[in-house]
């Protein structure tokens, strides 16, 4: 199984540490996730007493540095932790910890002032509490541009007014980094970043979300209704908030790209099971040449990506400019892992329509990768923009 082969003898990049890092995640998922995971997925949420113990294993902070309780480790480490959750086949789960810990949390490592750090840092990395990061609305998905929500200074802070749509831990997170508009009126890119506490007057979850997938993953459009805020809630510089958010856009894209490369690898994994005991007309499925031949074809597929994202995630490491390559990954592997997982569910036939196999749910959860995130579509301009 590709799951059992090392780190280092797939990259030369990985070291033991990102060994002892994913054995951890893989441990972790077969105890404390799989047993419980169907109820998660009926609750449409993920028990705050798992994310406490994944803070308390230390899977919050790899890559903070030791003196706010991290690991100071790097993308490698990222990738190798996305990946395996991404194997967990719980998709819910997989984005409501990799949300925290690379989509939401590095705002406040990157731009937060020693003050906002001290007062935040040790708990969002212990998993004490949960960070959620406030960007997309309805009308402005990944045109940041167009976003409609204000903030505006008066003598006592700053006052936030509008909505954000699609936002994941949302309705049970504690620490929201919510982008709003603190510049001219119409499309431009004169977005600031506020640091907003769960309870804060004016905040509000105006709706949970109900969802074709992810469904253990809590996500809620979220309402600022006058939203009051002190003066030091500003996260970094007053109208940098757009580069903030461009500038951590690879370390997403390499995130979820990992977590689909796991989400495929797992699904061709359970569909090879599945046919090498399933008979029809005499023999396994397994005997079946298309068959066979269309897996092999897809785990060449799964590879190839693979190896672009950990040497991609190298780059990223060393310092190195990944921005087309991070795009390519994002647009790539959100793409494969439909593509797999509509083979797969093909290849288990009716028991792969049933919610009651792991491919069903699986089937489901890919389809958002081709979106969430930056859409696919959004990508491949991203990537023909640094073709001429």
């Amino acid at each position: 199984m590709i799951s059992a082969t090392p780190l280092n003898q797939r990259h030369p990049g990985f070291t033991p540490e990102h060994e002892t890092l994913r054995r951890t995640v893989e441990r972790f998922v077969k105890e404390r996730v799989l047993p419980h995971a169907d109820a998660w997925e009926e609750a449409g949420r993920v028990p705050r007493e798992i994310l406490a113990a994944m803070g308390e294993l230390g899977l919050f902070g790899i890559r903070f540095e030791t003196g706010w309780g991290g690991s100071d480790l790097d993308t490698m480490a990222t990738v190798a932790m996305a990946e395996e959750l991404g194997r967990s086949t719980y998709g819910g789960f997989a984005v409501t910890v990799l949300v925290h810990t690379d989509m939401a949390t590095p705002h406040l490592h990157h731009a937060g002032t020693p003050g906002q750090k001290s007062r935040y840092l040790p708990d969002l990395i212990a998993g004490r509490r949960i960070a959620a990061v406030a960007m997309t609305e309805a009308d402005a998905g990944s045109d940041l541009a167009s976003m409609r929500t204000t903030a505006r200074r008066d003598a006592a802070g700053w006052v936030l007014d509008g909505t954000k749509m699609f936002i994941t831990n949302g309705i049970h997170g504690d620490v929201y980094f919510v982008a709003a508009k603190t510049g001219a009126p119409g499309r431009n890119h004169q977005i600031s970043m506020f640091i907003v506490e769960k309870g804060t007057p004016g905040f509000s979850v105006s709706r949970p979300l109900k969802k074709h997938g992810w469904l253990s993953s809590d996500t809620a459009e979220l309402r600022f209704d006058g939203c009051r805020l002190p003066e030091d809630s500003l996260l970094g510089e007053e109208n940098r908030g757009f580069y903030a958010l461009v500038s951590n856009l690879q370390n997403e894209r390499l995130v979820l790209a990992a977590q689909a490369i796991g989400e495929a690898s797992k699904g061709i994994e359970l569909t090879v099971q599945w046919v090498a005991q399933r008979k029809a007309f005499g023999a396994t499925l397994w005997d079946k040449q298309v068959i066979r031949q269309r897996l092999a074809m897809q785990q060449a597929r799964v590879e190839a990506a693979r190896a672009l994202l950990y040497n991609t995630a190298w780059r990223h490491s060393a310092g190195q400019d990944v921005v087309s390559e991070a795009s390519m990954l994002k647009a790539l592997c959100g793409t494969l892992v439909n593509e797999v997982m509509y083979d797969c569910v093909q290849f288990h036939g009716g028991a792969g329509y049933l919610r009651e196999t792991p491919i069903e749910r699986m089937a489901r959860d890919a389809r958002i990768q081709a979106i969430g995130g930056g859409a696919t579509e959004v990508m491949l301009d991203e990537i023909a923009k640094r073709m001429l």
